[in-house]
């Protein structure tokens, strides 16, 4: 008996789909992979709950990837500060989570909650491409993780 005309072209779509999904995660996975290779990491100094950075991207470099080691739970605070003496400020800051999950905003507090996972987490810091005339972006970068213990009463 034969598929009738509209089930296959439904069959034919659906099929499609997932096969332009499927190429699209393998595309971000392996971005992601390489991506993580220049990752620069994030030290806590032993006993300390924040780390402080502070970069440049010049005209040609619109982002910068940090990484740290968190445990879910943990309650995080990142904000995004303009660096004295330059006439830009990369604000954009995205965590991006070992779930697969990501969040943040432009400038100021771009991420404050309790983590949704254990493993190693990866923040991006971008200019605002709307907003910029391609000069030197500064930014200041401080990332605050509490202890799990001193997490709790706020991640309840």
């Amino acid at each position: 008996m034969p598929i009738p005309y509209y089930k296959a072209a439904a069959l034919a779509t659906c099929c499609m789909q997932t096969l332009v999904i499927s190429t699209v995660l393998a595309s971000i996975a392996a971005n992601s992979a390489t991506a993580k290779n220049n990752d620069i990491p994030l030290h806590f100094t032993e006993g300390a709950i924040s780390s402080v950075v502070t970069g440049k991207l010049n005209h040609n470099d619109n982002e910068r990837w940090y990484r740290f080691d968190a445990t879910i739970g943990q309650y995080t605070v990142i904000n995004i500060t303009p660096l004295t003496g330059t006439s830009e400020t990369a604000n954009v800051g995205v965590l991006h989570m070992p779930n697969g999950m990501q969040d943040g905003s432009k400038g100021g507090i771009v991420y404050q909650s309790c983590l949704p996972a254990t493993g190693t987490y990866r923040l991006r810091i971008a200019r605002n491409l709307m907003a910029t005339e391609g000069k030197i972006a500064g930014y200041k970068v401080e990332v605050m993780v509490l202890p799990t213990y001193a997490s709790q009463p706020l991640c309840k």
